[in-house]
């Protein structure tokens, strides 16, 4: 949900400040994929990698509160730290937040392949 003030705030820019949230607090393998030519409900997709359910957490509040200060508040969020998988949908941007086994689990990043990918931090 964007305030009046975060209109102008385009989908690659959100994307783009969750990855840099989500390399402040240290999350590793961030992926920035657009998906907007094969998904129809997203834009793009931030996937990363946490060691621990403290740094998810982290995180995971590290980006709601970027975003927020830029007036971007998520439309909802989805999983738990001790679940190994945090989900925030941004709308056109989605982000999620993997423990290792879950990440390798469900290889998002290979699901997705044909996505165009427009960053990667290792």
């Amino acid at each position: 949900m964007l305030t009046a003030e975060a209109q102008a705030l385009e989908a690659s820019e959100v994307a783009r400040k969750a990855v840099e949230a989500a390399s402040d607090k240290q999350a590793s393998d961030i992926v920035l994929l657009n998906v907007r030519s094969i998904c129809s409900f997203a834009d793009y997709f931030v996937i990363c990698s946490a060691d621990s359910e403290r740094q998810m957490k982290a995180i995971y509040e590290e980006i709601e509160q970027d975003l927020k200060k830029d007036g971007v508040l998520p439309h909802h969020h989805e999983g738990t730290a001790d679940s190994g998988w945090l989900l925030i949908d941004f709308g056109d941007v989605i982000i999620h937040i993997f423990a290792p086994p879950e990440r390798e689990y469900y290889q998002l990043d290979e699901l997705w392949g044909k996505a165009t990918p427009m960053l990667r931090i290792q």
